[in-house]
């Protein structure tokens, strides 16, 4: 579970797996709710003609309350275009939205303009201050090197992730595990420096029919902080759900960590041994959080 740390946005939102669904596609829409995704991003950009969008906007408000009847969180993605994109956010808000994922970020100040244009949204729809967040995907070899500031550009800001396809485009390279590697940890990590979720996965996932190999990559993007994935295909929730969860034993060992840790604490040791290995301040801190995210994730009522 994300804070805030600093000026960047802090949230109680708890996200693991994150389902795309088209924002114009009925079908899809329907069955969405029985997913069992943390969230469902209703897809205004990519996945919708730019003919098709008036009608995808149109549709928001059913979509909205279809796809959070099973307890998800209803986000919508919403375009960079500026004429698109205020287009978007005034659908998207006034149909009840929780969150939006704005995409092609320039930088703090595009941040802080989307903000402000929601929260005039959200004024004229009778919603509280602040009640909606943000998550900013950063798409572009500039916006790479400005992704530090993004993250505290507003306190709305909840999440932050590479947008691996367009980002190697921009970049000119091939968008594999290999080359993406790096950026996607770095964007990590301004995630983190912000307060923010680390959204994605630490390479790539071309085929979601490996489930193995699915697997291991989510794994391993948890080793490296990340907190919560999107995905194009329902097959991979299961997966997502279950890496993104601390298991049953990872919070038997924290409890135990804490427990002993505050019985070391009363005696004046600051660093003592909990199953053969040295325990001391940061290793008893990562207990708590996993504690605190595991509770979080079982209290959505689907963990």
């Amino acid at each position: 579970m994300s804070k805030n740390n600093g000026s960047g946005g802090g949230t109680d939102l708890v996200w693991r797996s994150l389902l795309y669904v088209p924002a114009n596609n009925e079908k899809f829409i329907a069955k969405a709710h029985t997913r069992e995704a943390d969230a469902i991003i209703l897809d205004l950009e990519d996945s919708v003609p730019e003919q098709e969008r008036p009608r995808a906007r149109d549709m928001l408000a059913d979509a909205v309350k279809s796809v959070s009847q099973s307890g998800a969180d209803a986000t919508v993605r919403i375009n960079r275009p500026l004429r698109h994109m205020v287009a978007d956010v005034d659908a998207a808000v006034k149909a009840g939205a929780k969150a939006l994922f704005v995409t092609k970020i320039d930088g703090a100040g595009h941040m802080k303009l989307v903000a402000e244009l929601v929260a005039e949204v959200e004024a004229e729809a009778g919603r509280p201050a602040g009640d909606v967040k943000l998550v900013a995907m950063i798409e572009t070899a500039d916006a790479y090197f400005r992704a530090h500031a993004v993250g505290r550009a507003s306190s709305r800001i909840v999440g932050m992730s590479l947008g691996g396809e367009d980002f190697a485009m921009d970049v000119g390279m091939a968008p594999d595990a290999e080359t993406l590697m790096m950026p996607k940890q770095q964007i990590a990590i301004a995630a983190k420096a912000a307060g923010v979720m680390a959204m994605g996965f630490i390479g790539t996932v071309a085929d979601y029919t490996d489930t193995e190999g699915f697997r291991a990559n989510v794994r391993r993007s948890r080793k490296f902080g990340f907190e919560a994935a999107s995905v194009i295909h329902p097959s991979g929730i299961p997966i997502v759900n279950e890496e993104f969860t601390p298991s049953d034993v990872e919070v038997d060992h924290a409890r135990r960590i804490i427990a002993a840790y505050e019985e070391a604490k009363k005696k004046g040791l600051g660093a003592i041994k909990v199953d053969g290995k040295m325990i001391d301040v940061p290793v008893a801190v990562r207990a708590e959080k996993l504690l605190a995210r595991y509770d979080a994730i079982k209290a959505r009522g689907n963990g």
